[in-house]
């Protein structure tokens, strides 16, 4: 028997961030905020506009002030950026009229995280510990991200309980939402549905929880489609199938936005989103960066019936 599927989710865009801060080339600024507003205008929701990240690390993000000044978002849209720690919330938060939400994150893998951040597991939790209360006090929403949750590309085998011990840290914290990273695209659709089945019996009540996946061994919508039929409503993607993540070779991009609507769509499920738009934004973004992208839909186009 085939299980029940939700009538609705939400999909969060993080192509402006994630996608943007994997491309070799820095993408010009007025670039960035065309592509944005193009977003802004699909029907999505939830738009992840940049980082306050150091520019000599990420210097693709080096514009975030420039960028979340620039946008012209339309109501109901919220602005999110990824604040890496206390002294990325100190620089964003002169800025504070200019989004609506902020990420944190860790990995669920002490080799990943230490190569990304140069931290420890504990080390990050206690910054976010910190950090958390103050987002909430200046109004801000706190979604909280475990990358690495799936596995890890170089410790292998991630155990659940040390990710949901994670889970439980971040909700006490304060997150309103705990987002799940398949970081370099290890998860299997057996694994995600266990996965996703015990953290909504165990954090559902508390937490919004959001799927993360990427497409790096090709698994990324069988992946989607098990967290779905767990009971997950909430996911994230990046137009274009843009992304990855900076720190080991090979991992590609996220699941395409527009792909993943495509499908949802086709299988009955809402998402507000209007796919011929979002399809738009992604061919100007890969005219943007001048090479063909990942997108399945953007090549064959969506399915049309009779």
């Amino acid at each position: 028997m085939t299980p029940a599927l939700p009538n609705t989710v939400q999909i969060r865009e993080v192509g402006p961030r994630d996608g943007f801060q994997n491309e070799p080339e820095t993408i010009p600024t007025a670039d960035k905020i065309a592509l944005i507003d193009r977003l802004a205008r699909t029907g999505i929701k939830r738009i992840e506009l940049t980082s306050f990240v150091r520019a000599d690390v990420i210097p693709q993000l080096s514009d975030a002030v420039a960028v979340l000044e620039g946008v012209d978002i339309p109501d109901g849209v919220s602005r999110s950026v990824l604040i890496p720690n206390e002294r990325g919330f100190d620089n964003a938060l002169p800025h504070r009229e200019l989004f609506e939400e902020i990420g944190v994150f860790c990995s669920a893998s002490e080799t990943h995280n230490h190569k990304n951040v140069n931290r420890t597991i504990d080390e990050s939790l206690a910054g976010i510990d910190a950090l958390v209360p103050r987002a909430l006090e200046a109004g801000l929403e706190v979604e909280a991200v475990i990358a690495t949750s799936f596995g890890c590309p170089y410790e292998g085998h991630v155990d659940p309980e040390k990710v949901f011990g994670i889970v439980r840290r971040l909700i006490d914290a304060g997150a309103r939402e705990v987002g799940f990273g398949d970081t370099t695209g290890m998860a299997n659709p057996v694994q995600v549905a266990a996965f996703f089945g015990e953290a909504i019996a165990r954090f559902g009540d508390e937490v919004l929880l959001t799927a993360h996946f990427h497409n790096t061994r090709g698994q990324g919508l069988a992946n989607a489609v098990a967290a779905l039929q767990a009971g997950c409503t909430s996911f994230e993607s990046s137009f274009g199938e843009l992304g990855g993540c900076p720190v080991p070779a090979g991992a590609t991009g996220n699941i395409a936005t527009e792909d993943l609507v495509s499908m949802l769509h086709e299988m009955g499920v809402q998402t507000g989103v209007d796919l011929p738009a979002v399809l738009d934004a992604a061919r100007a973004v890969a005219e943007v960066l001048g090479r063909p992208l990942g997108s399945h839909t953007l090549v064959a186009g969506p399915v049309v019936w009779g």
